[in-house]
């Protein structure tokens, strides 16, 4: 994780700030015991459409430990993050106590906020005792002696079993946590009652449940949705207390959904024209709209919504695999011209020229010589044309 920190009350932050401002943004608050690197791959299938700001929350990850001990410190800290950095109207996706500092963001600062994505959480998560058991097990024999014991709710026995060099990694991370952050944590949430705090919220919100989880069960994540107006309850099959890891793919979907259905995401125009900028160059769509008439008008519209503002929106694939799946395509219906624009896009999709060329090759053997010959005809010239108006 890139290190950039910022000052917040007793301490620094260490965050990250990824993506084309133009994108809307999504802001990622961990669990305990965790840092930023449980939403890697959520994040690399959201890549196309969004930015994020991820973070170690107090006394986790690279994040300094002192104090945390009450959550309304935590609350504070990500305010003053998004403050600091002029942020405003996120989406805000926390999980477990991430997603109860997400709760109390949006109720002491709901200008910040534009929707809550709240995963594997509740209003109020387990009781004192559990939280004085856990510790005090720490206090006497570190983190080792809880990890197995909390990594049986993180994850379902087939997640342990069937990918057992993953787990490893995870409970590394868990034991490297510091003492006293995970603590003062512990603390932070045996503390913390947001039943009132919940039934005031106004923005829509968005709550995700595993069907497997132990920590937080899907009957505690949907009492929460019941506490919360405008709110919508999933479960995720086959995850326990970390669906971003288990079910990353079931999460980003979910997450993509309900984004694109609230504020000026869900006009598909307005996204499909974010992405086809991204793809074939600010230059190109503003001259297309310029010569825009309107016989073709209807046309334009109905491409940059189905095809820009839903398919290569959509999580699962990347830019760069998306754009040869198109060069592939193009050149075995023979579409000269839109095979010569995607070749120019290459150097926004970041597909290289070898790749290109090896998607030809392909085309040659599943489309026929004939296409591929002429398709690599196209491409030479393209490539070309962009080599001499770099000079």
């Amino acid at each position: 994780m890139e290190i950039n920190s910022l000052a917040v009350r007793r301490g620094y932050l260490n965050y990250r700030l990824d993506g084309p401002d133009h994108l809307p943004l999504i802001v990622f608050s961990n669990s305990l015991g965790t840092d930023a690197r449980i939403w890697s791959a959520v994040t690399s299938l959201l890549s196309n459409q969004y930015r994020f700001l991820l973070y170690d929350k107090r006394g986790h990850g690279l994040s300094t430990c002192q104090g945390g001990d009450r959550l309304e410190e935590h609350v504070d800290d990500l305010i003053q993050l998004l403050d600091g950095l002029g942020l405003q109207q996120v989406y805000l996706c926390g999980l477990s106590v991430g997603g109860m500092i997400a709760q109390g963001v949006a109720s002491k600062r709901s200008d910040l906020v534009k929707a809550l994505i709240l995963c594997a959480t509740g209003h109020r998560i387990g009781t004192p005792t559990i939280w004085n058991e856990r510790v005090e097990a720490i206090r006497s024999g570190g983190m080792e002696a809880v990890s197995e014991s909390v990594l049986e709710r993180w994850f379902t026995p087939e997640f342990r079993q069937q990918h057992q060099p993953q787990y490893a990694l995870w409970k590394s991370m868990l034991i490297r946590t510091p003492l006293q952050g995970y603590i003062s944590t512990c603390a932070a949430i045996r503390d913390a009652d947001y039943t009132k705090i919940c039934r005031t919220l106004t923005v829509p919100t968005l709550c995700v449940a595993g069907d497997s989880d132990e920590a937080t069960p899907p009957e505690l994540v949907r009492a929460l949705a019941d506490l919360i107006p405008d709110t919508r309850f999933e479960i995720i099959s086959g995850a326990g207390h970390m669906p971003g890891i288990e079910q990353p793919a079931a999460l980003a979907l979910l997450i993509d959904k309900f984004i694109s259905n609230h504020g000026k995401d869900k006009c598909r125009f307005e996204r499909g024209m974010h992405v086809r900028r991204s793809v074939l160059g600010a230059v190109h769509v503003d001259r297309a709209e310029a010569n825009k008439t309107p016989f073709d008008e209807p046309f334009q519209t109905f491409i940059t919504e189905s095809a820009w503002g839903s398919v290569w929106s959509r999580p699962g694939l990347s830019k760069r695999d998306r754009s040869l799946l198109t060069i592939a395509m193009v050149a075995v219906l023979g579409h000269d011209d839109e095979l010569a624009m995607h070749i120019r896009a290459t150097e926004n999709t970041g597909a290289s020229m070898v790749e290109v060329r090896e998607t030809l090759l392909q085309v040659a053997i599943y489309g026929g010589a004939p296409a591929s010959n002429n398709a690599m005809r196209i491409a030479k010239k393209a490539y070309a044309e962009m080599a001499q108006s770099s000079q």
